[in-house]
């Protein structure tokens, strides 16, 4: 049974996907961002005692397109996404989408990497779900959805990322669920600003 567990926790920036490390705002509280956008919300369940669902929200002020066209050019996240060291496509075995990421931060004074293989499957324009086939968790699972929305005349889109994460039992579930959570807003953040540079 899924129950809410939410905890305020302090921020701080890391990566996209396995190799993550987020900026931890719990629950359903709502930071302010440094940009013409308001906020990115972000949400936290527990699904079972080491298992987490993290979701994060932010709409961007352009047509879901747009946003896709940033969320799929795999080859050039690392360019724009805080703390991801390199992100590539690899050959797939049944021909579909396998990416490898690597994140690297610094925590507690060290340095960390974390690599993780995911397959993807894409549903044009609105969703594309991934699967860890390799990477440091027992299991890492989750998916970006967009929303078309408008505020007036204006066309929005709202982007939702959620993932599911069950860490090895030598990684804190807690430790893990701030660094992820810090991420998901650090990541949306940096999707959106370079959405908006690409439209400008």
């Amino acid at each position: 049974m899924i129950e809410e567990y939410n905890k305020p926790q302090e921020l701080d920036f890391t990566t996209f996907g396995e190799g993550s490390a987020i900026k931890p705002n719990l629950g359903n509280d709502a930071v302010a961002l440094p940009t013409p956008l308001t906020t990115v919300d972000v949400d936290i369940k527990k699904i079972a005692e080491r298992q987490r669902q993290i979701t994060a929200k932010v709409q961007i002020p352009t047509e879901n397109e747009l946003v896709w066209k940033v969320l799929t050019d795999y080859e050039t996240l690392a360019e724009f996404i805080p703390n991801l060291a390199k992100s590539r496509k690899l050959k797939h075995p049944s021909g579909g989408i396998r990416v490898e990421q690597i994140g690297a931060q610094r925590f507690l004074g060290l340095n960390f990497c974390a690599r993780v293989v995911l397959d993807l499957v894409e549903h044009f324009p609105k969703e594309i779900s991934f699967r860890m086939v390799e990477g440091d968790f027992k299991d890492f699972y989750g998916s970006w959805n967009l929303e078309p929305c408008s505020v007036g005349q204006e066309i929005r889109t709202n982007l939702y990322y959620t993932i599911c994460i069950w860490p090895k039992l030598t990684m804190p579930v807690s430790m893990i669920e701030r660094r992820l959570s810090q991420d998901l807003q650090a990541n949306l953040l940096a999707v959106s600003q370079r959405v908006q540079q690409l439209a400008a």
